[in-house]
């Protein structure tokens, strides 16, 4: 059984920084997609970056790039996101998801996501 657990959201203020966390288990994800989405109040959930071990491919989002680093432990199953410079408008609910097909739609799995908060 595929399981995504994130972990590391909470307050910060504006300009400040987080690192997600998502253990991943239940399968090998070599050659996946493993992506960051988020959902903010009132809003569609939007693509935010992705990453593929083969190849080491990353994909951003316009609004995060410069901004925030999507990177992997292979060893731990492990996918993070980096998010520094926050600004309000990042607050939502982060998800880490996992397919086959990417970069930023066609996901399979999902975790169950992580409240991130930028006050300002």
């Amino acid at each position: 059984q595929v399981q995504l657990v994130e972990s590391g959201g909470g307050l910060v203020e504006v300009g400040g920084s987080l690192r997600l966390s998502c253990a991943a288990s239940g399968r090998t994800f070599y050659n996946y997609y493993m992506g960051w989405f988020r959902r903010a109040p009132g809003k569609e959930r939007e693509f935010v970056a992705a990453l593929r071990r083969i190849g080491g491919t990353t994909v951003y989002a316009d609004s995060v790039k410069g901004r925030f680093t999507i990177s992997g432990d292979g060893a731990k199953n492990t996918l993070y996101l980096q998010m520094n410079s926050l600004k309000p408008d990042d607050t939502a609910v982060y998800y880490c998801a996992a397919g086959i097909n990417g970069p930023t739609t066609g996901y399979d799995y999902w975790g169950q996501g992580t409240q991130v908060t930028v006050s300002s």
